[in-house]
């Protein structure tokens, strides 16, 4: 039986690939500490801290395929330290996030990288895994980096946040929407592509990311979706960013909003992900999904990103 280790495994995305792992006949061995939630069913879960002295002594034989979702610099070095001999095909989960650029619509894996100076930026230290990874198992490796993850317990709350918010109703606050862009890929078609690549022994770099929609498409899919009756107040940047509205995501955030410089973070070239195998829902699938989940959750439930209600008022009171 083919065996499967992953790295993590108990957080989202981690979680699915090892769901998706299971399902399609491996033995799956999750990793980890265990501190963000339980493994799925079927699959075997080893408590464990990845930074303690002889953590990986209670791994013993050969693996079919490790995927590791970490990028802490000590825990991809120790893992590569401990199994990368004993591993036929790696992958490592990286981020669109390491490019230098973000204006540059239609980039693919070639664009720049980040200079990993401090690595205690999230997108140093992926660069910095990508090329300790690189220098130990460059010959079976795969490099994912992903975009923006959508889809049903999605922990950012970045995507999320549209559907409940036009669930609610009312006078829907937005941002200018012209020369903005929406890039992502549901969970589901990047951990199923994950688990079918690494089995195809899969090797290079690839962005996994969705098809690009304008930002103005996304809230049009989704009104329809939601069913939501109500009306938009769109602000402009100067003014979203003078009452202290943040981009993207965290508190007092509009999610999904990025400056215009940035319109080529949402517009990356999927090319090499879809001549890979890897598959792409239609947009109002996901949405579909994530409202569903969305429901489920609990719509005025706290959340990572985005207004609050109070907020928002405040918000489009100030603007008129």
């Amino acid at each position: 039986m083919r065996r499967v280790l992953v790295l993590g495994g108990t957080a989202w995305l981690g979680r699915e690939i090892a769901r998706k792992a299971s399902s399609s006949g491996a033995e799956v061995s999750c990793f980890a500490r265990g501190r963000s939630g339980a493994v799925p069913e079927g699959v075997r879960f080893i408590r464990a801290d990845r930074s303690a002295p002889g953590a990986y002594d209670r791994l013993d034989g050969e693996w079919d395929e490790v995927i590791e979702l970490s990028y802490e610099p000590d825990l991809v070095e120790s893992a590569l330290h401990a199994l990368a001999h004993r591993a036929r095909h790696w992958t490592l989960i990286s981020t669109v996030s390491v490019y230098r650029r973000n204006d540059e619509p239609g980039a693919d894996e070639m664009a720049e990288l980040v200079d990993p100076t401090d690595l205690t930026e999230y997108a140093d230290a992926k660069v910095a895994a990508e090329r300790a990874t690189t220098a130990r198992v460059c010959e079976k490796l795969l490099i994912v980096r992903p975009g923006l993850i959508a889809g049903p317990g999605d922990p950012s709350d970045r995507f999320g946040y549209w559907m409940a918010r036009l669930s609610r109703g009312g006078r829907a606050l937005v941002p200018a929407a012209t020369g903005r862009f929406v890039q992502a890929i549901d969970v589901d078609d990047l951990a199923a592509w994950i688990v079918t690549a690494g089995h195809n022994r899969v090797v290079g770099t690839v962005n996994a990311v969705g098809q690009s929609h304008s930002l103005a498409g996304f809230l049009s899919e989704a009104t329809d979706i939601v069913g939501f009756t109500g009306r938009f107040a769109t602000i402009d940047d100067a003014r979203l960013l003078a009452q202290d509205v943040r981009y993207w995501s965290g508190p007092r955030s509009l999610p999904l909003w990025l400056p215009l410089s940035d319109s080529g973070f949402a517009t990356r070239s999927n090319a090499a992900f879809l001549a890979a195998g890897g598959a792409i829902r239609p947009l109002g699938e996901t949405i579909s999904r994530v409202l569903d989940d969305e429901m489920v959750r609990g719509l005025d439930r706290p959340r990572r990103a985005g207004l609050t209600l109070d907020e928002e008022i405040e918000i489009l009171g100030l603007a008129g």
